[in-house]
């Protein structure tokens, strides 16, 4: 364990093997930290805040300081971040609110500088939150999904898996999987092609995906006709029915297609 003579770590705060603290940072009270992590320099880690192992955080991170929600009373809440996280400069990460509230932040995870991740938000695996990405209360963030530097999403909203946001978008409705959007307010333009190239899908189901796209988002169908229309097909793909699914249990609806 490294740590500069001039941060400050609580005796009550839990640091694990070989982890690095900078100078001026400051670990509060019911702080636990993973083996391997590194702590840059300024950074404040406070509330009840899990951060697991390997993780690095760059100069400026405010991690766990309490949720800017007018709600809060002080109540006991959570924060839960997992392994191998990149946190860049300046990031904010706030808990849970209300009684026992959790924000859970995934594994192997990038956060570009200045980005935000609000109250009670879930953030899965291998995501990237480009710099001034801004994730209002509740969001849920599916794995491998890619927001776009200042892009904002409006609380409550998911972002589907292995979907990827453009810059600068305004975000009110989910954003469905394996889907690119893009604009104010966002729009689906088609698949992320890249992204399941990488992710190493088989051909016929990209094929089988840009098909169900053409049918949901540009076939002039309403959303609930597009679905009916899909469902009468045989044999559809596992990354199909997740799609269809998605839909059918949105709360504030998808994202359209352009017109």
């Amino acid at each position: 364990m490294n740590i500069h003579p001039q941060a400050i770590v609580s005796k009550k705060a839990y640091l694990g093997r070989d982890v690095d603290v900078g100078p001026y940072s400051i670990i509060g009270d019911n702080v636990k930290i993973g083996d391997g992590t590194k702590v840059g320099s300024f950074c404040v880690i406070e509330g009840n805040t899990t951060i697991g192992k390997n993780c690095k955080i760059f100069t400026g991170a405010v991690i766990g300081s309490i949720p800017q929600d007018l709600k809060y009373k002080g109540e006991e809440t959570f924060l839960e971040i997992g392994d191998n996280n990149i946190i860049r400069e300046y990031c904010t990460f706030n808990p849970g609110t209300g009684e026992g509230g959790r924000t859970v932040v995934g594994n192997n995870n990038l956060f570009m500088a200045y980005s935000h991740v609000a109250h009670d938000c879930v953030v899965g695996n291998n995501c990237v939150i480009a710099n001034n990405g801004t994730l209002a209360g509740h969001v849920t963030i599916e794995d491998r999904a890619v927001v776009g530097g200042l892009v904002a999403i409006h609380q409550f909203v998911r972002v589907g898996k292995l979907s990827i946001i453009g810059g600068c978008s305004k975000v009110v409705q989910d954003i469905p999987p394996f889907s690119t959007c893009d604009g104010h307010p966002t729009r689906v333009y088609g698949l992320n092609l890249v992204g399941l190239k990488r992710a190493g899908f088989d051909s016929k189901v990209i094929s089988k995906l840009s098909h169900s796209f053409k049918i949901l988002f540009n076939s002039g169908f309403s959303i609930k006709n597009a679905i009916f229309q899909l469902e009468q097909e045989k044999d559809l793909p596992q990354e199909v029915l997740y799609l269809i699914n998605f839909i059918k249990s949105s709360s504030r609806g998808v994202c359209r297609g352009i017109k």
